[in-house]
């Protein structure tokens, strides 16, 4: 087995992951009543960040330039593209003058499936009907998370929440970021990732943990945006039963949660939040 190598640029800090991912400017306060002044002021970064695997071209996306390694690993992992963090080799991590490539070499049986896919996709376009091609591809084949009965305690999920909006350093910055967390039973975060997309957040955040070879079945996820199909579908690949959400779901995320087996809540703030489905994993006696 080959160890993972990881050859960083110059900018990237891992020390202090949100300096890479802002940068100050001057701006003018201005109120109705026409006074201003100039002012300092932090922006989030936002970077094309292009996905290569085995060299090849795969996708291209807008992300905060910090933890790029646990991106990758996440990505790759969410995207059904590797089957677990010993089929990454290497990363290569190259600032360019646009963006940032991350160039992942992964196990060739992964690239071969990943070739085999995308040929797949190629030929769904003989109907002539705009994007039927890519309708199949939206939803992926997933086997419903393992039950869990009645394992998630009311009062952890509000103070995973809680924690959560305290420990986003970047946002507190710009006010332009989206974080999530991995929270234990008792409802204590343990890690948290930032970036401007909420997508890149989460992977992130499973990325660091597959990193760790830590499991996804002792705790859940808490994200501070809405809850879209992507993220269930997300949370579900990576084994994690519970996704709680600051803002609302989608029908469709609910839809996906129910199939799959994950609880979903939304609108979690305070000591509130409301359970969308698999209700029956709370304790007996907590809100549903």
């Amino acid at each position: 087995m080959k160890r993972e190598q990881i050859i960083v640029p110059a900018w990237r800090n891992s020390d202090a992951p949100e300096a890479a991912s802002s940068r100050q400017t001057l701006v003018m306060r201005c109120d109705a009543s026409g006074l201003s002044q100039c002012e300092p002021d932090v922006l989030a970064q936002e970077v094309p960040v292009a996905l290569a695997f085995n060299d090849i071209s795969h996708a291209t996306l807008l992300a905060s330039p910090s933890d790029l390694e646990d991106f990758a690993y996440g990505f790759s992992y969410t995207e059904g593209i590797i089957r677990g963090p010993e089929d990454i080799y290497e990363i290569n991590v190259s600032s360019q003058p646009v963006g940032i490539v991350l160039n992942v070499r992964i196990a060739s049986a992964c690239m071969q499936q990943l070739k085999l896919r995308r040929r797949n996709m190629a030929g769904r376009t003989g109907c002539g009907l705009c994007g039927v091609e890519s309708l199949d591809a939206v939803e992926r084949e997933l086997m419903p998370v393992p039950g869990q009965s009645a394992r998630y305690d009311a009062h952890a999920l509000s103070a995973a929440v809680t924690q959560l909006r305290e420990r986003q350093p970047l946002h507190q910055a710009t006010g332009a970021t989206h974080a999530a967390g991995w929270a234990a039973l008792d409802g204590h975060i343990d890690a948290v990732r930032e970036d401007v997309g909420r997508h890149n957040a989460l992977d992130k955040l499973i990325g660091a943990r597959l990193r760790q070879g830590l499991s996804f079945s002792d705790g859940f996820a808490a994200i501070s945006s809405r809850a879209s199909f992507e993220m269930v579908q997300k949370s579900a690949a990576a084994g994690i039963g519970a996704l709680i959400a600051v803002s609302a779901p989608t029908a469709y995320a609910v839809d996906l949660a129910d199939r799959l087996n994950l609880l979903l809540a939304g609108f979690a703030r305070g000591d509130r939040y409301t359970i969308y489905s698999h209700a029956e994993y709370l304790h007996d006696g907590s809100p549903a």
